[in-house]
């Protein structure tokens, strides 16, 4: 009998449902896009209705409707959901308010009780591990950050009643925790009814979702960097020791209970500043794809893998999302001398993703006193290889994609296969299940070139800083 795995993933653009083997083979698949955000004010990005539910039950009944085998093979369910948000519920596990997005201004704030039948406060894993289980209880891994009141060495809830009272929420409002692994309850009536996945299932916890992505692309040393390309591109290592106070990263909680995922400072709207150029060329850029017979994404690939590296000049920098503590900053083109088009503009936005994730990792493992032998590059862009290629040039050591592309989905089925037994432990299930995609080995002479063009780009900000005050005065 084969053994089969259902792998959630709610992600920032999209929820993904994936039923996978013992062995970390996709069998199926359902997607579903999440909603376009809900900014009703400054300051406040929502998902709209119950869109996070919604996307979910979508997606799970496509992945179901094309699940061929035995449903009593389906040993249970792996449950991943984006980092960051908030969700605030009634006495009945529903919702009081919209779920917040990461990018919401409350998140990061004191949680205020302005609700009078706000009964919970919770993240957007434990409000979704409700709706699927009926119980209130989460993963103690996705509350990284200091409007939580957890305990980051035991991964308890506090017992200091100043840090329960700074985070604003009572612990009567606060689910029960478990450890990434354990289970969580079983798959009620009425969420069978809605996503199609056999009722009386059981739900086995992960993490946040780019520690659920860490764990399905293998990651389990500190001389690997891990990049993700997702809408917050960051780069990733691992480690058991819980670093609070580092200046040039900061300490999340990994997959494996008690050990940590050390995050390098990212770009915010990364990979959606690729989408960005790729909607902005329009119908000029589909109609070159479709006399090429390519997607608009091979397309914009093979023609700027045609601009020579360092793009004759042009440099980006990624501020299409101000960074909090920089509200005035603004994504930056420069360089241009006539000898560029759009397909510069692309390469460009891609050789920057490169060489900031290359700046700040270069940082974190100088804090952490490690050095990277290898690359792994994760999510949606990692399937070109022209940004493959880009990411060896930039880092000078070897980088492979992960043969999985959905690798929070993986992710969240060794979960479920560690903490319902079909491995004794992460280690063995990360052999069994994961397996690495293509390997791009560096140019020397590529290297050498992003080595110079990177003293450069780390020092842009300094000179558009003053520009960007001062307009922002005048744009916002």
């Amino acid at each position: 009998m084969t053994r089969y795995f259902i792998g959630i993933d709610n992600g920032s653009q999209s929820s993904k449902v994936t039923v996978f083997d013992e062995h970390g083979r996709a069998v199926c698949e359902g997607r579903q896009s999440l909603r376009p955000y809900a900014t009703p004010r400054p300051g406040v990005v929502e998902h709209p209705d119950d869109d996070l539910w919604t996307s979910i039950g979508e997606a799970s009944r496509r992945a179901m409707a094309g699940f061929l085998g035995d449903v009593a093979d389906i040993v249970g369910v792996g449950l991943c959901t984006i980092r960051f948000c908030r969700a605030v519920l009634r006495a009945d596990g529903t919702l009081a308010q919209p779920v917040m997005s990461w990018m919401d201004a409350r998140v990061s704030r004191p949680y205020e009780h302005t609700l009078p039948e706000a009964r919970y406060v919770t993240t957007s894993s434990g409000y979704i591990s409700h709706r699927m289980t009926g119980v209130f209880q989460d993963t103690a891994a996705n509350y990284a950050g200091d409007s939580w009141p957890l305990d980051s060495d035991t991964w308890q809830w506090t017992t200091d009643d100043t840090v329960l009272a700074k985070s604003g929420i009572p612990r009567e409002m606060l689910f029960d925790l478990v450890m990434p692994g354990d289970v969580l309850g079983t798959v009620t009536a009425a969420a069978a009814l809605h996503t199609g996945i056999p009722e009386g299932l059981p739900v086995v916890a992960t993490a946040n979702d780019k520690a659920v992505e860490a764990l399905g692309c293998g990651l389990r040393s500190s001389d690997t960097l891990l990049v993700s390309l997702g809408t917050y591109v960051a780069g990733m290592t691992v480690g058991d020791r819980n670093v609070p106070d580092a200046s040039d990263f900061w300490t999340n909680y990994a997959c494996m209970p008690h050990s940590y995922l050390y995050e390098s400072f990212g770009v915010r709207r990364g990979m959606w500043t690729v989408s960005w150029l790729r909607d902005l060329l329009g119908e000029e850029g589909a109609a070159g794809a479709r006399a090429a017979g390519l997607s608009g994404e091979d397309y914009l690939n093979a023609e700027a893998a045609k601009v020579p590296p360092g793009c004759d000049g042009l440099m980006t920098v990624l501020d299409w999302l101000a960074p909090t503590d920089a509200p005035y900053r603004k994504g930056t083109i420069l360089g241009f001398d006539g000898r560029q088009g759009r397909f510069h503009m692309y390469r460009s936005i891609l050789e920057a993703l490169a060489l900031s994730i290359h700046a700040t990792g270069t940082h974190m493992a100088t804090e952490l006193g490690t050095t990277y032998r290898h690359t792994v590059v994760s999510g949606g862009g990692s399937g070109s290889d022209l940004m493959m290629q880009i990411h060896a040039d930039v880092y000078g050591v070897p980088a492979h994609r992960a043969e999985v592309n959905n690798a929070a989905g993986l992710g969240s089925a060794i979960c479920a296969a560690v903490g319902l037994g079909a491995y004794r432990t992460f280690d063995e299930a990360i052999d069994a299940m994961v397996r690495p995609g293509t390997e791009f080995t560096p140019d020397q002479a590529n290297h050498d070139l992003y080595r110079r063009l990177g003293e450069v780009h780390r020092d842009i900000r300094e000179h558009t800083d003053g520009i960007y005050r001062r307009s922002y005065d005048i744009f916002g």
